[in-house]
Order: structure tokens, then sequence, then C-alpha cells
């Protein structure tokens, strides 16, 4: 969802559409949490970092359930 989010900026108007919308509700929140990051040279890294920390924290959480035996 997050590259979807990332990709419709490519796109004028495309954040006034039905899926635009129901992207913003679902990704901004998350993403907001990520905007302490700078943009460098007018693009924004904080996506990348977002879904690095989701990738970690997925990874993560596999982890603790593979030690308590529940995966």
């Amino acid at each position: 969802m997050i590259v979807a989010y990332c990709l419709l900026s490519w796109f004028p108007g495309a954040y006034e559409s039905k899926i635009g919308q129901l992207l913003i509700k679902l990704c901004q929140p998350y993403l907001d949490l990520f905007d302490f990051i700078p943009p460098i040279a007018g693009i924004s890294f904080s996506p990348i970092v977002a879904l690095i920390v989701l990738e970690f924290a997925e990874k993560g959480a596999l982890f603790l359930m593979g030690i308590f035996g529940i995966y």
C-alpha cells in the first residue's frame, strides 16, 4: 500500500480519487511518524525508511512467535 501511495504522487489529481483517498487514510498516519527525515534534492526517503521499519517489525514478530511456539 505504501508503494501505491508513493506512485500516486507521480499523477496529478490522483490523491483526489477514491483509491487515493483510501490510501491517504491508511498510509498517512504511519508515514507521518517519519516526517522528521528531511527530503534530499526534493525526494522524500521517509517511505523507504517506513518500509524498512515494517520489515524489521515483521521479522521481529516472526522471531518472537517462533520462540514462544506460536508460529
